[in-house]
């Protein structure tokens, strides 16, 4: 029988650190797949307590982790344990671990959590039990989606406890912190790139330049009236709130053209107003709808 000794995930060890953990990361158009590598050294690592931040965008969900014990991976959550899951008195068994609201994720009013899901930041927390299917020295703990943002970068929270071997000691991260650059969406254009990251560096997120008919004139993303109108009144207010405004004061879903225009630069100016006027009240039929390009 698997017996449920979770002391060895959530206890805060003092053993000076002394191995280092590589943490891996990949980028496929605002999805990070996080993994792990510890095949340096001798000890498999029991638990990761990881800070998760990303520059300039928010993290809206985390996917693809193992759940439960002896599965090959990381699938025991520390700091939602005791709020999700019920164990058997008697067999110390769980009978179900699909609990919903079960995730790796920390709750944001946990000591040292850094944020909760929807923000820049959050803290994720890992383990693993085993009786025969231990995990491997290297796999993948999970993946996180981004939206927005020109950075992600992964450090151990040493408040939650870090990183822990079997062998009780504490590993650090290989390089201290692991970073990916995240690269604008597939649907971006070659030419429109530099503006993509003008507004991610001015900290707003241009990722509503996917949707089907905003370089049409579709700021809000949405059809108007019973009529269905794609480019309408409600487009037309948004532009207006943008009009010749620069970078630093403009909603990108405003810029049609995805440019700035004359030397001021502005983003908002008569060539997206003549997007808009051209395609006035026009229904999905009438417009290409192709503007993920």
């Amino acid at each position: 029988m698997r017996k449920m000794i979770l002391a060895l995930l959530v206890v805060l060890l003092t053993t000076p650190a002394w191995a280092d953990v590589t943490i891996t990361l990949s980028n496929d158009n605002g999805v990070v797949t996080i993994g792990y590598d510890s095949t340096a050294e001798t000890p498999l690592v029991r638990a990761f307590a990881l800070d998760i931040s990303v520059t300039g965008g928010t993290i809206t969900d985390v996917t693809d982790f193992v759940v439960g014990d002896n599965n090959g991976g990381y699938g025991i959550f520390p700091g939602n344990f005791s709020r999700f899951i019920t164990v058997d008195g008697q067999t110390g068994e769980v009978a179900d671990w699909g609990v919903a609201g079960y995730t790796p994720v920390a709750d944001v009013n946990d000591t040292g959590a850094a944020g909760a899901l929807g923000s820049n930041a959050i803290t994720i927390e890992m383990g693993s039990l085993y009786d025969t299917q231990a995990p491997g020295k290297a796999g993948v703990l999970c993946k996180v989606v981004v939206n927005g943002g020109s950075q992600l970068c992964v450090s151990a929270n040493a408040i939650r406890g870090g990183i822990v071997l079997e062998n009780a000691a504490q590993a650090n991260i290989a390089g201290g912190t692991a970073c990916v650059e995240l690269v604008p969406p597939i649907c971006v254009s070659d030419t429109d790139k530099a503006d993509y990251q003008a507004y991610l560096d001015a900290g707003k997120d241009p990722t509503c330049w996917c949707n089907a008919f905003q370089c049409d004139g579709d700021a809000d993303g949405a059809t108007q009236g019973f009529q269905k109108y794609r480019v309408g009144t409600n487009d037309l207010a948004i532009l207006v709130n943008n009009w010749q405004k620069t970078i630093a004061n403009t909603d990108p879903r405003a810029d049609f053209d995805h440019k700035s225009q004359g030397f001021q630069k502005y983003r908002v100016g008569t060539i997206d107003l003549g997007i808009l006027v051209n395609n006035w009240q026009k229904t999905d039929a009438a417009l290409p709808g192709n503007c993920p390009r």
